[in-house]
């Protein structure tokens, strides 16, 4: 009887039930096969994954080091990198709080970006305070601060983060105080400290997302990943190969980690470890890419031969 259930939560309609209502009581291991086979097609090979996006499910179920609770906390972040690579890098904080009420927006100024330090999407940017709709936000930011974002994809670095709002200093990508397009995202997948791919993503809060790939050397990649489209080429930005020393320098002890990076006017500020792009299910195409970018991921079990 117990396996006629786990079969059919491998089915359509099985699927909107396990994600629905019993996400939070399967094992890690039994969801991500379940979401895998639902969004991919097929069932992820955990045993012996050859592809990224398998590797990715794998690092999430098995590479569970304390650190990478630190490096996906957005305020736990700022203060490591500070430490590494220098605190002229890192996007100005106003303050840390663990929920909306407490803040003192009497001392933030007329621009800033609020954040909730322990998941995705939980953005709210005030371009003018004097227009800003507080209740929009409070409603948004308050609903993120009571998820817990392992639950989505089971990526397991998220799951002991503390919810909390920073504040910090707001940018575009021409000036401080311009009203020109927003940030442009510098995006280095590194595999065991080699920046090997480069993702820039454009058009976030604009007219539609869009991404480009590039290699080390700056060259077009025929890339396709993630929802959105190309967009037309792009400058290689002032500051390149610090971006990529930087790159280097943060991901030097992990099998796979995007490091995430804002240039304004040759200004480099990080933004952000990523350890799960697309949460392990967004596959890399043509096909030839996502067994390229797979084996460049050298797993720790691999190493010692288990």
């Amino acid at each position: 009887m117990i396996t006629k259930y786990i079969k059919y939560l491998f089915t359509e309609p099985g699927w909107i039930i396990a994600n629905t209502f019993l996400g939070r009581y399967l094992s890690d291991r039994l969801f991500l096969k379940i979401k895998y086979k639902h969004i991919i097609g097929e069932y992820p090979n955990l045993e012996h994954p050859v592809g990224f996006n398998e590797k990715i499910q794998w690092l999430k179920l098995y590479h569970r080091i304390p650190i990478l609770t630190q490096l996906v906390d957005k305020f736990e972040a700022k203060q490591y990198v500070s430490r590494e690579i220098g605190r002229e890098y890192v996007i100005e904080n106003y303050g840390v709080w663990d929920d909306f009420d407490d803040i003192n927006f009497n001392i933030l100024p007329e621009q800033f970006v609020l954040k909730t330090t322990h998941d995705c999407g939980g953005v709210v940017i005030c371009r003018d305070k004097n227009s800003f709709d507080f209740k929009a936000a409070k409603r948004k930011l308050t609903k993120h601060l009571t998820s817990n974002h392992y639950y989505t994809n089971r990526e397991w670095a998220y799951k002991s983060v503390k919810p909390r709002i920073i504040a910090e200093k707001y940018f575009t990508n021409g000036s401080e105080e311009g009203e020109s397009e927003e940030l442009i995202d510098y995006k280095f997948s590194c595999f065991s400290g080699e920046p090997k791919l480069l993702q820039i993503s454009t058009g976030r809060f604009g007219a539609g997302l869009r991404h480009n790939f590039y290699d080390m050397n700056f060259q077009r990649l025929n890339i396709i990943k993630f929802k959105g489209g190309t967009t037309t080429e792009l400058e290689k930005p002032e500051g390149f190969e610090k971006m990529i020393q930087f790159a280097k320098q943060l991901s030097s002890i992990y099998p796979f980690v995007r490091i995430d990076f804002y240039n304004i006017n040759g200004q480099i500020y990080f933004g952000e470890f990523t350890f799960y792009p697309g949460g392990g299910f967004s596959l890399f195409k043509p096909d030839e890419w996502e067994q390229k970018a797979g084996d460049w991921i050298d797993l720790p079990r691999l190493k010692d031969g288990n």
